[in-house]
C-alpha cells in the first residue's frame, strides 16, 4: 500500500544549489512527526524520469521539489497540470510532463500535484549549496511541516511565500 502522499525531490549533491530537493527530503523526514510517518512516501533521484509516473500510482497527492533560478525567493508554491511537452525526450522531465505521462499510462487524471521549488543561486561542479539557499531550505522546510501537521498541504497557486 502506498503513501498517500508521495514528496519527489531531485537534484544533485555535487552542484551546489542544486541540492536543495535532495536535502529537502533528507532534513524534512528527519523532522517528521512520527505520527505522519506512514503518511508520506519520500523519493529522491538526480533528475525526473517517466518511470517515475509508476510512483505516483495509489497516490492521493504528489508534491515535486527542486532548486530554482527562476522563483522568487525563499520559494514557491504551484499547482501543477498535466502538459504534454518536449521535456519527456530529454534529460530534463518536467513534473507536467511526468503527470502526462502517468495520465497516458493510467488513462485517468494524475493526483492533485504541486512543485515547490527553492530559490537558489549557484549550481557550480564540486561545490556546496550557498548560505542562501540554506536559508530557503529552511524557509520551504517551515512551511511544509507547518502544512503537513495542519493536515493541508495546499498549492497558492504562482504565489510566493
Amino acid at each position: 500500500m502506498s503513501a498517500p502522499l508521495l514528496i519527489l525531490g531531485w537534484g544533485n549533491l555535487s552542484r551546489g544549489d542544486d541540492a536543495l530537493g535532495p536535502l529537502f527530503l533528507q532534513r524534512l523526514q528527519a523532522s517528521l512527526p512520527l505520527p505522519l510517518h506512514t503518511q508520506v512516501e519520500f523519493l529522491d533521484d538526480y533528475q525526473l524520469q517517466i518511470e517515475h509516473a509508476l510512483d505516483m500510482v495509489g497516490r492521493q497527492q504528489v508534491l515535486f521539489v527542486d532548486a530554482s533560478l527562476s522563483c522568487p525567493p525563499p520559494f514557491e508554491v504551484t499547482e501543477l497540470h498535466a502538459v504534454q511537452d518536449a521535456s519527456f525526450t530529454t534529460h530534463a522531465l518536467s513534473p507536467q510532463a511526468l503527470m502526462q505521462v502517468y495520465q497516458d499510462l493510467q488513462g485517468e487524471m494524475p493526483p492533485p500535484c504541486m512543485q515547490l521549488a527553492i530559490r537558489g543561486e549557484a549550481f557550480e561542479l564540486g561545490q556546496p549549496p550557498g548560505e542562501a539557499a540554506l536559508a530557503h531550505l529552511d524557509a520551504a522546510l517551515r512551511w511544509v511541516l507547518d502544512a503537513l501537521q495542519c493536515g493541508v498541504l495546499k498549492a497558492v497557486a504562482s504565489e510566493s511565500m
